[in-house]
């Protein structure tokens, strides 16, 4: 049951892509953005799957143009797909530094300043 979960989450995900990078005509669009790591190409949206447990699986899901997240959890057995969490991700980019340690991003830039 395990595959077939999975392998329906990639088909659906290359269904996306492809109706993602035709345009109104059906035509095929020039690639805006080589895709990342996790990425489906085509699409605006990035993909990352993480493993949660031996039952479930995590769906990371970001979107860079609304600089939002979610993560959904898909149980392994049933199929069924929860939205567990959803995030603008903007002011958290916005934090120069959260539990950092030394050295830190000023003392590397101030370092670096002085060459």
């Amino acid at each position: 049951m395990k595959a077939v979960v999975l392998g329906a989450l990639i088909g659906a995900g290359l269904v996306i892509a492809t109706v993602g990078a035709l345009d109104d005509r059906g035509e095929a669009r020039a690639q805006q953005m080589p895709p990342s790591r996790g990425a489906v190409a085509g699409s605006e949206l990035i993909v990352v799957p993480a493993p949660a447990t031996e039952t479930a699986q995590l769906l990371v899901v970001v979107d860079p143009r609304l600089r939002a997240m979610s993560v959904y959890q898909i149980d392994l057995v049933t199929g069924k797909i929860a939205l567990r969490s959803v995030r603008n991700i903007h002011w958290d980019l916005q934090v120069m530094q959260l539990n950092n340690e030394n050295p830190l991003p000023q003392e590397i830039r101030a370092l670096l300043e002085q060459r």
